[in-house]
């Protein structure tokens, strides 16, 4: 119990960062699309948060999605690897029948009487068309994640340092820029020294500020207004839109901000377990954000030229400079969350043959999902700086965000919806019932955010664009190498004809060939035996192999075969 209880404490320094801090800016990019022209405007723009906040973050992410985890692996890459390991429709031919006996697989396979689970696998394993599309929806929502990386720190950072023009008011846009850049540089350089060891420093920062927000809210509510409670009856949300007609419709790009971390809850379940994660939103997380929102909208009832900065405008005065360097402590903390949720899906994609192998450093001895990728965490400093210092204005930003974060959800709802049928055999009322409501909600946010594109949010549409295109390259270059591999891989009879004829001589030793072949001979040891005067006595094909698990237990993961006659010495080695 005190390892869960610790665990759930470090969630809060490295998953809940980031949706920890969406009271910093998402009603001032809402009210910046569609400004307040009365009380009303503002427990209709409430009741969409609160009902955000309900929808996405808890019933879909917290109770649905969070148990589609591929033994403890989250994120786009994980749910395609789950759907691998249950029907055959990776790309790469390379997969083997012992592959399937490798005790982590736990392959749960259809069962007779459910037909419709048979007949989906059926027709994803002799389809190409749905192979590639499939492949398709998780590059897509893979390099929305890693775009997402990238505009986390950017909005969270300047958002919080943006505070500063409420307490000083000589300080401009540019300064706030300067000051924001120097804290990312920071924020990039602390991260490798891992997600334990800094979760478990950020972890108290983190509950004090989550403690900040509830005790502001309930501050605000006591002294400006409580009949903000009504915001929870959804009527008032029929009624923001009757009201506002197409402004509400552009106010909708900056709710979804409120939901921003969602993804990163699914994306760094490797880091921690699915329990721990579920405790901390229900019984901390949660009930903190709805007070934090309903305090600044009790404060916007009386001020309603506080919109511009409700949160910062909203803090009790003697309270202002501890705040807000709590605020800031949040911000960089925030910042982390969808970095960390980056490094596992790179690591996953790497896995799957769609990324270029990086060094991989693993930062905790318990978890093996901890880990950091020095290239890919200064790639993410230097892309986020581009982005700060081009895109200075917040709400351009945060329109940014909610394209890539939106982007992931929705490939995320497809994903699991193609769980829920092929591996759940959830009843197909149910599964309809999710689909239809949560991807038409998230096709009505994503209508908003594209409305803006020409805002400067297109510069991270580019980059989604080319992370895409890399993987996508990668995946396809690597299968064309390996089929054309398995084309030019030496037959048994020419082994025989050669070992006949040639007259090599076989030098005492072990000699180990490295190729991608997980059968046969690689043609290059054809090239060996015609060219080199004597090869070792014993030969070893090396073949590093992964396979769609999680992790291979240390006693599966090498996997030794004779390859020619038992008099040639010849064995392959497959490393998983």
């Amino acid at each position: 119990m005190g390892r869960k209880i610790a665990l759930a404490f470090q969630t809060l320094g490295v998953v809940f960062g980031d949706v920890g801090t969406s009271p910093l800016y998402t009603f001032s990019v809402m009210f910046s699309k569609a400004p307040i022209n009365g009380n009303e405007d503002v427990i209709g723009a409430l009741s969409l948060v609160l009902y955000t906040l309900i929808l996405i973050p808890l019933i879909k992410y917290v109770l649905v999605v969070l148990w589609a985890n591929d033994d403890g692996e989250g994120g786009t890459f994980a749910l395609y690897s789950l759907i691998c390991r249950h029907a055959k429709v990776s790309l790469l031919p390379n997969q083997l029948p012992s592959d399937a006996r490798i005790s982590s697989f736990r392959l749960k396979v259809p069962s007779a009487e459910l037909e419709r689970s048979l007949k989906i696998k059926e027709r994803l394993e002799t389809s190409l068309t749905l192979k590639k599309l499939l492949l398709v929806l998780v590059l897509a929502g893979t390099s929305m994640v890693i775009a997402d990386g990238v505009v986390t720190p950017a909005m969270s950072v300047m958002s919080a340092v943006g505070g500063l023009k409420v307490g000083v008011d000589a300080i401009e846009q540019d300064e706030v820029v300067m000051i924001s850049v120097a804290f990312l540089v920071i924020l990039f350089s602390v991260q490798k020294f891992g997600t334990s060891k800094v979760g478990l420093a950020v972890g108290p920062a983190l509950f004090i500020w989550f403690c900040s927000l509830a005790g502001i809210g309930i501050y605000n509510l006591l002294k400006y207004d409580t009949s903000v409670l009504k915001a929870f009856n959804p009527v008032h949300i029929y009624l923001y839109f009757k009201r506002n007609s197409v402004k509400a419709w552009y106010a909708l790009g900056g709710c979804l901000l409120c939901a921003t971390g969602s993804e990163a809850m699914f994306a760094d379940l490797c880091y921690f377990s699915v329990q721990s994660i579920q405790l901390t939103f229900v019984f901390l997380v949660l009930p903190c954000l709805l007070l934090g929102y309903l305090g600044q909208a009790a404060y916007l009832i009386n001020n309603p030229s506080g919109e511009e900065q409700p949160f910062f405008y909203s803090i009790p005065g003697g309270m202002f400079w501890p705040i807000f360097l709590i605020a800031n402590i949040a911000a960089l903390i925030a910042s982390r969350t969808m970095t960390t949720a980056t490094f596992s899906c790179i690591k996953q994609s790497t896995a799957l043959g769609c990324f270029p192998r990086l060094k991989i450093v693993h930062t905790s001895r318990k978890f093996m999902g901890q880990i950091y990728i020095p290239v890919i965490n200064w790639f993410l400093l230097v892309v986020c700086l581009i982005v700060v210092c081009s895109i200075s204005s917040i709400n351009e930003i945060g329109n940014a965000y909610g394209i890539a974060e939106l982007g992931v959800m929705m490939m995320t709802t497809i994903l699991v919806t193609i769980v829920m049928l092929l591996i759940w055999q959830i009843n197909i009322v149910i599964v309809l019932s999710f689909v239809i409501f949560f991807l038409g909600l998230e096709l009505t946010f994503f209508s908003s955010v594209l409305w803006s594109v020409t805002d400067g949010s297109w510069i991270i549409l580019v980059f989604a664009v080319i992370m895409f295109l890399i993987m996508y390259i990668w995946n396809y270059g690597s299968k064309l190498k390996y089929e054309t591999e398995v084309k030019q891989k030496l037959s048994m009879d020419l082994m025989r004809e050669l070992g006949c004829n040639l007259g090599t001589i076989r030098a005492p030793g072990i000699g180990l060939v490295y190729n991608e072949l997980a059968k046969g001979v690689p043609a290059i040891f054809g090239h060996f035996l015609t060219t080199l005067p004597a090869i070792h006595s014993m030969i070893i094909f090396v073949c590093i192999k992964y396979v769609p698990v999680p992790m291979v237990p240390q006693s599966e993961r090498f996997l030794f075969r004779r390859v020619c006659p038992k008099s040639y010495h010849i064995f392959r080695c497959i490393a998983r």
